[in-house]
């Protein structure tokens, strides 16, 4: 804050500014003045040209707080306030004697805001009414406040805080408040504990007074006929309910909130305070799910299965299914209770999910949507399956005994969770002779001795597997199949080598290796599988293998000679039945072969494929925008160029590919919001190029503006004129805009509205009793606050029938003296004549030479 010190001049002493006393020319003029500046205070003197200035006049929205000295200081002879005006637009004329000299100039003061309102609550007492069992953070409150301070500043950022909550027993706090909304909800151990007193609980279009006779009448029983208003022991009851239902009287919960200002951050921050007194409400909308409802369940239908209760005793009950089912087998009754229409199946079905509204007669919502389980129980009423007609199971012969055949897989459509789909597994048979067993829990059958394809190269079984009430019976084929006592051998162990440039295509076949194997054909020990072992590790190559003993080596990766010019590569070959005991691999069932990667010349590679930049618009001259990676295989030295820069805003490093903006370059999204151009990597023979797709955020680098500056008004028949503006930037930059005049002034004479996002409607309040000419300074701001005073030329006239300024002879500044008029006049008239002529000369010329060529024919 500027120390003030006391200018004295001959008629009045004038607080003056502190860093010195500011002065100039008499010109348009902005000042910013903080409101509840100490009075008397100098702001500004004007100094006018003319040397025989002897005063000033002041005109406009002094509102007899500011004004003019002989010597042209600009002072306050009243503090200003913010709330009240937030900008004063005065005119300033230099005089001698009384006539205007110079001027008249413009004068806008703006009143700079200052936290001098505490905010305040627009009452004193809140009620809220929260239910038993509300969610946290559902609001079921809200306090409001508000402060005269400048709402675009911190002094009015209002923040909400809950000081205490009473009672509050173990310290719990039952209720939270949100500090920028100021609304109250339950916590989550308020949803948890809160409960409502016992109360009278009201009948389906009931009253009180009636349900509160019942209850009395229930649990009291008169010993003589005594009438209820003269009974006091049903009075006592009648005054206990009436506080339950009026919280003000006796709540169940007082909150003490606070607002402050300056977003609760500052200890200068100013507060007000308020109360909310809370009663909380029995809550009988209860979900009574989830319903458990037996499957096949014989009884009369509709059966009730559950029932739901409103809280306002006038609903109309409304059920449907959340689910999209063919078939909705419920009902709800007007009372409330939830009908199952017909028998369930839970194999069809296990779990339907209904959803329970509460509506009033205009079908709106009373309670919040009750989504409801029913869950349908299991019968045993299926039998077990076997999964496959026949189970063929292979196991090798000299297996030790208590080997694993395999499991016996069956399905039983009953709920696994239950007895219902317990099983049970026995043998009933088996041929030629009885060597397997089973376990009865998980259906594993294992030999029980050692098997020999010369004793029997198939067994037959018959499983029976048994639920609680229902039995199946399985059949099981089980082969023995040879011992796997034969190795795989290779016809070759060397296949040589071979070249591949390194531009071959994946898939391809580099050669095919072949093997035999003595075992029994067509069992697992005879099958024979192609691994590549050894010089593989980048996994170029693979193998695909067939059943016939073949397997082919492909190209499974892209080739590299730069990261790999040869492989030697070790392929065996092996069985998927484990070998006998003793019987291991060895060198007749491996094969090798080399591979020479020849080079190919390559264009460069750029290390990625999507090259997408986001930059400001704003971004200057000379910044990077992104730096080019790429490569050639050969390790050649590559140069970058650029193509399709149609803007010309960029230039690139030819050596290392940086892209910068140019010098006096300006990249602007409202020309463009995205463009794209071309990279090329090139060395001596080959390129590559990548497209790359730059996008422009917006910045808000441009203003609201007028698209006209000037309109005329009509005396006679005023109509509004309507003010429309227009903004490049985009949203969040552009509109909806805020007119106002000056800054948010009040005019005697204009009155400035909002008719939509762009533009506004300024209506003459009142006519002047003469053609005059208004410079209005009109202020518009785009939706992030940014903006300009422009002004706007009024002339307002008397006007002609077709709606046009009328100019009486002789008024206009324009009008032309008589000789002045008939020098004019000889001009035209001078002119007109050698047009004519000019004619006429071109004419019979034209016509000679046509009676020429009439001659010639002739």
């Amino acid at each position: 804050m500027r120390t003030p010190r006391v200018l004295h001049f001959h008629y009045s002493p004038i607080l003056a500014a502190g860093k010195g006393l500011e002065k100039g020319p008499l010109e348009n003029k902005v000042l910013d003045v903080p409101e509840g500046t100490p009075v008397p205070y100098a702001l500004y003197q004007f100094q006018a040209s003319h040397l025989e200035v002897d005063g000033f006049r002041l005109t406009g929205e002094t509102e007899g707080k500011i004004s003019i000295s002989e010597d042209g200081w600009l002072y306050l002879e009243q503090t200003l306030d913010w709330a009240h005006t937030q900008t004063h637009t005065l005119e300033l004329e230099a005089l001698v004697g009384s006539e205007p000299v110079e001027g008249p100039v413009s004068i806008t003061i703006n009143v700079l805001d200052v936290n001098n309102h505490a905010p305040s609550f627009n009452q004193t007492d809140y009620i809220g009414i929260v239910k038993e069992r509300t969610p946290a953070g559902v609001p079921f409150a809200r306090v409001f406040a508000t402060d005269l301070d400048d709402p675009e500043s911190p002094n009015a950022h209002l923040s909400y805080t809950l000081v205490s909550q009473i009672p509050n027993r173990d310290n719990t706090l039952f209720f939270q408040i949100n500090s920028n909304t100021g609304e109250i909800s339950t916590t989550a151990e308020g949803e948890r504990l809160l409960k409502a007193r016992e109360g009278v609980i009201h009948s389906r279009g009931g009253d009180f007074s009636d349900s509160l006779k019942k209850r009395f009448d229930d649990f009291c029983t008169p010993t003589e006929d005594i009438p209820y208003e003269l009974n006091p022991f049903y009075s006592c009851v009648q005054r206990a309910e009436s506080r339950s239902l009026n919280p003000l009287e006796d709540p169940d919960f007082t909150l003490l909130v606070r607002v402050e200002d300056m977003g609760g951050e500052s200890v200068n921050a100013l507060n007000g305070n308020a109360r909310v007194k809370i009663l909380v409400q029995e809550n009988l909308w209860v979900n009574p799910g989830p319903i458990n409802i037996r499957e096949q369940l014989k009884g009369i239908y509709p059966m009730p299965i559950g029932k739901v209760q409103s809280n306002d005793p006038s609903a109309f009950y409304r059920l449907v299914q959340k689910e999209r089912e063919l078939t909705f087998p419920f009902n709800v009754t007007e009372e409330g209770d939830i009908l199952l229409t017909e028998e369930l199946d839970r194999e069809d079905k296990a779990m339907y999910i209904l959803v329970v509204f509460a509506e009033d007669s205009y079908g709106n919502e009373v309670d919040p949507p009750l989504e409801v389980q029913v869950v349908v129980d299991d019968v045993n009423d299926n039998a077990p399956i076997c999964e496959e007609e026949l189970s063929v199971f292979e196991v090798q012969e000299n297996e030790p005994t208590g080997s694993p055949i395999g499991d016996l897989m069956v399905h039983d459509a009953d709920d696994i969770n239950t007895p219902n789909a317990l099983l049970s597994y026995s043998l009933v048979s088996q041929s030629p002779s009885s060597v397997f067993t089973i376990d009865g829990i998980s259906g594993r059958i294992q030999a029980k001795q050692m098997l020999q394809r010369r004793d029997a190269t198939e067994y037959h079984l018959t499983v029976r597997v048994n639920d609680p009430v229902f039995s199946t019976e399985c059949k099981v084929l089980i082969k023995v199949i040879d011992i796997n006592n034969e190795l795989p051998i290779f016809e070759m162990n060397d296949y040589g080598s071979h070249n591949l440039s390194e531009d071959t295509a994946l898939g391809h076949t580099l050669l095919t290796v072949k093997a035999t194997d003595a075992d029994d054909p067509g069992t697992g020990s005879s099958h024979i599988e192609f691994h590549i072992t050894a010089g593989n590790e980048d996994g170029v190559f693979a193998m695909e293998t067939d059943n016939n003993g073949e397997g082919r080596l492909v190209v499974a990766k892209p080739l590299n000679y730069e990261t790999a010019s040869s492989y030697k590569l070790q392929i065996d070959a092996c069985n998927p039945e484990p070998l006998v005991n003793g019987l291991e691999y060895g060198a007749e069932s491996s094969a090798v072969v080399s591979v020479a990667i020849s080079d190919v010349d390559e264009a460069p590679v750029f290390a990625m494929d999507i090259l997408d930049v986001t930059v400001p618009e704003d971004t200057k001259e000379g910044a990077t925008l992104l730096k080019i990676d790429a490569k050639d295989p050969e390790g050649k030295e590559i140069l970058f160029k650029m193509e399709g820069d149609t803007k010309g805003w960029l230039e690139i490093d030819p050596a290392t590919g940086e892209i910068k903006i140019k010098k006096k370059a300006v990249l602007d999204r409202e020309t463009v919001e995205a463009f794209h151009f071309t990279v090329v990597a090139f060395e001596k023979e080959l390129s590559s190029e990548r497209e790359v797709s730059v996008r422009l955020l917006d910045v808000n680098d441009n203003v609201p503006k007028l698209t006209e500056n000037q309109a005329s008004i009509c005396v006679k028949k005023p109509q509004p004129i309507i003010l429309t503006a227009l903004d490049a930037d985009a949203n969040p930059f552009g509109a909806p805009f805020t007119f106002s005049l000056a800054q948010g002034k009040k005019s005697p004479n204009w009155d400035l509205s909002a008719v939509d996002g762009t533009s506004a409607k300024l209506t003459l309040k009142k006519s002047p009793s003469e053609d005059k000419t208004f410079l209005i300074p009109i202020n518009i701001k785009d939706n992030a606050g940014m903006g300009i005073t422009q002004k706007f030329e009024v002339r307002v006239c008397n006007c002609t029938e077709l709606g046009y300024c009328f100019t009486e002879p002789g008024v206009h500044a324009g009008v032309l003296g008589m000789p002045t008029t008939i020098g004019i006049l000889a001009l035209l008239f001078t002119a007109l004549v050698l047009i004519i002529a000019f004619h006429r000369i071109k004419k019979d010329n034209q016509k000679k030479a046509l009676l020429g060529e009439t001659d010639a024919i002739l």
